[in-house]
């Protein structure tokens, strides 16, 4: 699409977060501190065409869109084949 040839690319997630609480008493919490990429990239292709693909690939990437974005959850639970109410998780 862009017309430019990258030899090799590879990345790198790492997650920072933290999980507490005790099962046994209900007090159960995640929170997440950060998530880290590292994006290494092999290319004879000029800067600014660089530049522009990586703008394109950061700009579409999924993953950093749910990271970045407020995503609206939706939780659904079913137990032996019926629906499942469960107050402050499930939406009905």
């Amino acid at each position: 699409m862009m017309k430019l040839t990258v030899k090799n690319a590879k990345c790198s997630v790492r997650f920072r977060k933290f999980l507490g609480g005790s099962v046994l008493k209900g007090t159960v919490f995640n929170r997440w501190d950060g998530v880290d990429t590292h994006l290494t990239v092999e290319s004879d292709a000029p800067p600014e065409k660089l530049a522009h693909l990586l703008k394109n690939a950061k700009a579409g990437c999924f993953a950093e869109g749910l990271i970045t974005q407020s995503v609206p959850l939706t939780s659904t639970i079913e137990v032996n084949g019926k629906p499942f109410h469960l107050d402050g998780v499930t939406s009905d």
